[in-house]
């Protein structure tokens, strides 16, 4: 699998968001922002369903 994204890369592709979110609404966020296809994987691979902040994105997708 090609590397995962970095924080800043993520939240480029997330701007707008309103936390909590939920895992569906931020990779239709990250669709409708131009995302790449290595970020919505990441997104969609991560293991959490609700995110609470960008921190805990950030968390949920690099596996720390």
């Amino acid at each position: 699998m090609a590397e995962k994204p970095t924080a800043i890369e993520l939240q480029k592709y997330l701007s707008g968001v309103d936390y909590p979110a939920s895992k569906d609404d931020l990779v239709r966020t990250a669709r409708d922002q131009g995302a790449p296809d290595d970020v919505i994987e990441a997104l969609e691979q991560a293991d959490q369903d609700e995110f609470d902040g960008p921190t805990a994105v950030s968390s949920a997708v690099s596996g720390d």
